[in-house]
């Protein structure tokens, strides 16, 4: 276990919890902690140089957004999903999205809607080089937008819920089929389609965009 979190280093002691939680998110996304991973407090602790209380607020974090899961005697691991979880994922996902875009096709503000999106858009653009957590940031942070700007809380905080799941189906692809979602242009359509206030179009946009994600992730 120790080669494989070389990563967790210790943490400056300013809101340890957070840099924690952020440090153990980032191991488990990356693929640093491997799914099924055993999550032993006193070694972890010891690597990120937090009190063992501290660390088990992160894992509880951890463990309400899917990232980590608790077995038969309540040890924790690293959370591993199956390809038929990745679908339900994905479908819940296209229902949640779909709801977004309706309503974002029809708001009379539309404008300064697309205007946010597009911005997302671009920073999606400027990390294509970058690292794979980078790109799946920008990537979450365009359709956790769409939610967003819906003003809906309900259906961002559903939404945010599914987040963890969705960074353990992108590792679980491998990093080649994960990237492949994550093309601009997929992206871009989605805020065309907005743009032109075409509730139909969106709607069949988003399903078809989580029905070509999710069959690439589980091919």
């Amino acid at each position: 276990m120790a080669a494989q979190t070389a990563a967790l280093t210790g943490l400056a002691r300013v809101n340890l919890r957070q840099q924690a939680l952020t440090a153990l998110r980032r191991a488990i996304t990356t693929g640093a902690l491997a799914p099924g991973t055993h999550l032993v407090e006193t070694e972890l602790s010891e690597q990120l140089q937090v009190s063992r209380g501290t660390l088990r607020e992160a894992l509880r974090q951890l463990q309400q957004e899917g990232l980590v899961s608790a077995g038969p005697r309540g040890w924790l691991s690293v959370r591993t999903l199956g390809a038929p979880e990745v679908l339900d994922v994905f479908a819940v996902r296209a229902a949640l999205e779909s709801m977004a875009v309706r309503t974002l096709s029809r708001r009379e503000d539309r404008a300064a809607v697309v205007t946010a999106l597009r911005e997302r858009v671009r920073a999606m653009e400027q990390v294509v080089d970058r690292p794979l957590e980078d790109r799946v940031e920008a990537d979450l942070d365009f359709h956790r937008a769409l939610c967003e700007l819906t003003g809906n809380a309900t259906l961002l905080h559903t939404w945010q819920a599914l987040e963890g799941s969705i960074r353990m189906s992108i590792m679980w692809a491998g990093t080649e089929r994960a990237v492949s979602n994550m093309r601009v242009d997929r992206h871009a359509a989605i805020v065309d389609v907005i743009d032109a206030g075409d509730v139909t179009a969106a709607v069949d946009c988003v399903q078809a965009h989580m029905d070509e994600a999710a069959a690439n992730l589980v091919s």
